[in-house]
């Protein structure tokens, strides 16, 4: 999460604080409304590696890509 928080950080202009709680909040939100199984990844997804993240993600938005009736690659 924190190379996230830094990224908002840098690109916004906004306080160390500020940033993580704009990100927890985010978090929150994308955690409320999106169904269980992906809901529960968001965390996860928050707390890794960065190496690690984009592997995530793209499980992420391949599941996403599922539920809504996009194409999933074989």
């Amino acid at each position: 999460m924190k190379t996230i928080v830094q990224l908002v950080q840098e690109k916004t202009g906004i306080s160390a604080e500020q940033a993580q709680g704009a990100v927890d909040t985010v978090a929150s939100y994308l955690k409320a409304k999106l169904p269980e199984p992906v809901a529960g990844q968001i965390d996860t997804l928050l707390t890794s590696d960065v190496g690690g993240v984009m592997q995530q993600a793209e499980g992420l938005l391949g599941s996403l890509g599922g539920m809504f009736g996009g194409k999933k690659d074989k």
